[in-house]
C-alpha cells in the first residue's frame, strides 16, 4: 500500500502538472476553430491555471457531424455488446490509473478538496464506466406473446448521436454518469463540460482512445453555455440531449429541442431537498452529523443536499445545538491538504451569490445561527463558513431558492402530516431524508414524499444500482442503474407473419 500524498506533495504535483485546454474531436486535441479562448481560473486562490478553448458553433457543427459519421459507420455502435463491455472495464481502469492527476485537476478547478476528488469523485466515475459496461451484455431483449404464426420482437438500438451537458460541481462523475450507458450502449457522444471546470473532461479524452474507443465517438467541446451550447442544443442532428445543472437552463434546453429537431431532452436540474427529523429518531447525534454533512459535504454544491432541515418541536433545541458543534469539522481549509473537509465555492461569482443569499436570509427575519461570513479572503480563494439559519419560514427564499452553498435553514414542525405538507411545498422534489424510529411511519411519509429519492435514517444512500433523479422541477429521466439505459436506446417493435 502507497503512503498517502501530503499537502506539501499535491502542491509539488500541481507545480509540475501540464494543463491541457484544448477542445478533442476526431480522436485529436486541437483548438477552437476561431481561436477563442477563455481563462480557467483556480478557486483556491484565484489564479489562472491555463488557457482553454471556447468553442463556438462552428465547433458545434464539426464534432456533430465527426460523431455522426463515426455512428453511421457502425465502428463502435455495430461492435458486439461483450466487446464494448471490455472497452469500458479498460476505460474505467485508466481512470484508477490516472486517478491522482484527474483528482488534482478537479480540486484545482473546482475548489473541493483533494479527498473527496480521489476517494469520492475519480472512484465513483471509475464505478459508473465500469458498471454499465459490465450491464450492456446482460440487458436481453423481448419476445412478445403471440399465435403461432406471428413472432413479435422488442429489440433496443442505440438512439446515435447523444450530446451530454455536464455541471461543474461534480465534472469527471457527472460526465460519467452519463457516459457509461451512453457509449455502452454504442452511441456517439459529445460531452460539453462547464465553462467553469472543464479539465478532468479534457484529459478523460484522451483516456477513452488509449482504452479503445474509436476517434470520432467522443468528441469533448469545452466552453460556454450560451455559445456552444445553444449550438449543441440546436443543432438538428443531434439524437438526444441528456443535462445536468439548473433547473433555468434545464427549461431553456427544452424550448431548444422544440425549435429545433424535437430531440429527446433529459434533464436532471435543481433540488431543494428536505431532511425530516422526527422527535422519536433513533439517534440524534447520527441525525445531526447527517444534517451538517448533507450540507456542508462539497461546500454545498450538491443538488441533493440536504438544504431544508425538518425538525419536529420536540428535539428543535437539541439538533440545533448538535449541528453547530458538527459544524466545526466542517470549515474551509486548503482544498490540497488531505486533513480538510470544506474546500473552495466554485468561483467569484458564485461566492457573491451565496453571500448575497445569507444576507436575504437576515433580512427575512431568519436567525443566524453559526457562520455566514467569507473566510480565508487574505489567500484569494472563494470560501465560506458553513451557516445555519433557525426560525426559517418555508415561504422565505432561503427555503424555497437553491442556493447551493453550505446554508441550512432549519423549519419546525408538529407531527407526521405539517412534515409532510412543508416538505412538499417546494417546485423541487429530488430527493428526502427521513429520520424515525417508527417503521410505519418511516414507509407513510416515504410514500407521500414527491421526490425521486428517500433515504431512511441516514442521508445520500445508494450505488449504481439505484436510478438517480427526480419529480417535478428537478427534472425528468434517471441516471445511475438499468434505467439509464432508457435514455439512450429506442425500442423498436419488429412483427413477423410466419
Amino acid at each position: 500500500m502507497s503512503t498517502p500524498l501530503t499537502m506539501q506533495d499535491w502542491q509539488t504535483k500541481a507545480q509540475q502538472l501540464e494543463i491541457n485546454g484544448r477542445a478533442f474531436i476526431d480522436g485529436k486535441y486541437q483548438w477552437a476553430a476561431e481561436g477563442q479562448t477563455f481563462d480557467c481560473i483556480s478557486p483556491i486562490d484565484g489564479q489562472v491555471l491555463a488557457k482553454v478553448a471556447s468553442c463556438t458553433d462552428t465547433d458545434a457543427r464539426h464534432a456533430v457531424s465527426n460523431c455522426r459519421q463515426a455512428f453511421e459507420s457502425g465502428v463502435w455502435a455495430k461492435q458486439s455488446p461483450v466487446r464494448r463491455k471490455q472497452v469500458m472495464i479498460r476505460f474505467a481502469q485508466l481512470l484508477e490509473q490516472h486517478a491522482q492527476t484527474l483528482a488534482l485537476l478537479e480540486t484545482l478547478d473546482m475548489g473541493k478538496p483533494i479527498r473527496d476528488s480521489l476517494a469520492v469523485d475519480v472512484a465513483s466515475a471509475a464505478r459508473a464506466l465500469r458498471w454499465s459496461g459490465e450491464a450492456i451484455d446482460k440487458i436481453y431483449d423481448e419476445i412478445a406473446p403471440t399465435a403461432d404464426n406471428e413472432i413479435g420482437m422488442i429489440t433496443r438500438e442505440p438512439i446515435g448521436v447523444v450530446v451530454a451537458i455536464v455541471p461543474w460541481n461534480f465534472p469527471l462523475l457527472m460526465a460519467c454518469w452519463k457516459l457509461g450507458p451512453a457509449l455502452a450502449a454504442g452511441n456517439s457522444v459529445v460531452l460539453k463540460p462547464s465553462e467553469k471546470s472543464p479539465l478532468t473532461a479534457i484529459y478523460m479524452a484522451q483516456l477513452a482512445i488509449e482504452a479503445g474507443i474509436p476517434a470520432g465517438v467522443l468528441n469533448v467541446l469545452p466552453g460556454f453555455g450560451h455559445t456552444v451550447g445553444k449550438a449543441l442544443a440546436l443543432h438538428m442532428d443531434v439524437d438526444t440531449l441528456v443535462f445536468t445543472g439548473s433547473t433555468k437552463i434545464a427549461k431553456q434546453l427544452m424550448i431548444y429541442a422544440g425549435e429545433s429537431n424535437m430531440k429527446r431532452v433529459w434533464l436532471e436540474a435543481g433540488g431543494k431537498s428536505p431532511h425530516i427529523i422526527f422527535n422519536d429518531a433513533p439517534d440524534l447525534k447520527a441525525a445531526a452529523a447527517a444534517a451538517a454533512s448533507a450540507i456542508a459535504f462539497n461546500q454545498g454544491e450538491v443538488c441533493t443536499a440536504g438544504s431544508r432541515l425538518l425538525v419536529e418541536s420536540g428535539v428543535r433545541h437539541q439538533v440545533i445545538e448538535l449541528i453547530k458543534a458538527e459544524f466545526a469539522a466542517w470549515q474551509p481549509g486548503h482544498p490540497l491538504d488531505p486533513n480538510t473537509t470544506s474546500g473552495a465555492l466554485v468561483d467569484k461569482q458564485h461566492l457573491q451569490s451565496v453571500l448575497k443569499f445569507i444576507e436575504v436570509g437576515k433580512e427575512e427575519g431568519a436567525s443566524l445561527v453559526c457562520g455566514g461570513e467569507q473566510q480565508l479572503a487574505a489567500t484569494g480563494g472563494m470560501y465560506v463558513a458553513p451557516t445555519l439559519f433557525s426560525d426559517v419560514s418555508n415561504k422565505m427564499r432561503i427555503a424555497q431558492e437553491e442556493i447551493f452553498g453550505p446554508v441550512l435553514s432549519v423549519i419546525s414542525f408538529d407531527g407526521m402530516e405539517e412534515a409532510i405538507a412543508i416538505a412538499n411545498d417546494s417546485i423541487y422534489g429530488l430527493a428526502a431524508g427521513v429520520w424515525t424510529a417508527d417503521l410505519s411511519k418511516a414507509h407513510k411519509t416515504a410514500k407521500r414524499l414527491r421526490t425521486g429519492m428517500v433515504w431512511i435514517n441516514h442521508y445520500d444512500g445508494g450505488d449504481m444500482t439505484a436510478p438517480f433523479g427526480g419529480y417535478k422541477q428537478s427534472g425528468n429521466g434517471r441516471d445511475k442503474s438499468l434505467h439509464a439505459f432508457d435514455k439512450y436506446t429506442e425500442i423498436k417493435a419488429t412483427w413477423i407473419a410466419l
